[in-house]
């Protein structure tokens, strides 16, 4: 599968009265064409930094600092701002969180999702609307929807309105930042389907945010764990549901009930994450890890390939420990 986006060593910093906070810490990783890739990790671990990072949405006191962001050949680091307001919506679009952030509260869906499209293909306005009216219908809203406020639909409903509106100039890649979090579990299992028979239809790529793993693993081809503004562990979905490496990822897992199965109790992660302003000088996940070993204290791991996915920890040597192989060693 041919890479559509690179990302290498991206960095993103916060100036803070207290010093400066390491968001990002040269975060690798790539996206294929038509491939779903999801960033998962708990709340403060950077992966939302990093989509503003890639979408070039970074406001004060956020700076990108290093690294580089390759979309089908081109280096968005080194565009103008005009030049990358041209080919945002085209080449890459994002939903975010919350739909009402992203709509104009004074403006009716019509204009929203009209004005969006003449400003990137300057057609008649009567062919914007046409096609505004067929974006509703590919995310199973009536057209009529198009002369209500955004006050004036559902959470739910808004959301599809801005997921119409990512898709409205056809872009490459959709970065979707936590987009059914604040919907109730129905209207996001409706959200979720229907972002996968877009994917299908379309075969645009999708960076997919969330701190909610087992939906993830529903959907994503390959998953990237975040902690502390790090990857962690990269590994395919199947890989992940055989059994997670990194005892983060483990963490994680054993902290979402399962929903069939004898019950379980859930085990949680202890602890807080680290202070990114004085981060640990060894692996970030050290003061909350129990299969911690002794350098894991003083040497950071660095984040190497296997045969089963990348994996930044010590109980796995350069040669890749098996997961039989690193549970024995543990013991």
């Amino acid at each position: 599968m041919a890479d559509l986006l690179r990302v290498h060593n991206l960095s993103i910093e916060y100036a803070s009265p207290r010093g400066v906070v390491k968001a990002v810490d040269e975060v690798s990783f790539s996206i294929g064409k038509g491939e779903i890739f999801g960033l998962a990790g708990e709340s403060g671990c950077g992966k939302s930094t990093t989509a503003f990072g890639i979408s070039r949405l970074l406001r004060h006191p956020a700076k990108l600092t290093g690294g580089s962001v390759l979309l089908d050949g081109t280096e968005l680091t080194a565009l103008s701002d005009e030049e990358f307001d041209r080919l945002r919506w085209s080449k890459l679009s994002i939903v975010l969180q919350s739909a009402m952030n992203n709509l104009n509260p004074v403006l009716k869906i019509r204009d929203q999702l009209v004005d969006a499209i003449v400003a990137h293909e300057p057609e008649a306005r009567r062919e914007a609307l046409q096609r505004a009216a067929h974006l509703m219908k590919l995310v199973d809203l009536p057209a009529d929807r198009l002369d209500s406020y955004p006050h004036e639909l559902s959470g739910g409903m808004r959301q599809r309105v801005v997921i119409a509106m990512a898709m409205a100039l056809k872009p490459s890649l959709v970065i979707m930042d936590e987009p059914t979090t604040a919907l109730d579990v129905v209207v996001q299992n409706g959200i979720i389907r229907k972002i996968l028979e877009l994917q299908k239809e379309f075969g645009f790529s999708i960076l997919f945010i969330t701190h909610d793993l087992p939906l993830m693993l529903e959907m994503c081809d390959r998953i990237g764990i975040m902690y502390a503004g790090k990857l962690v562990e990269v590994s395919a979905r199947e890989e992940i549901l055989r059994g997670a490496r990194h005892p983060y990822t483990q963490g994680l897992l054993g902290s979402f009930p399962a929903l069939s199965g004898p019950k379980q109790r859930l085990a949680g992660i202890p602890g807080n994450p680290p202070d990114l302003i004085r981060p640990p000088a060894g692996c970030r996940f050290f003061p909350r890890c129990s299969q911690a070993v002794a350098k894991c204290q003083t040497l950071q791991p660095a984040l190497k390939q296997d045969n089963w996915g990348q994996i930044a920890c010590h109980l796995y040597t350069e040669e890749g420990l098996s997961r039989e192989q690193a549970s024995a060693a543990r013991e």
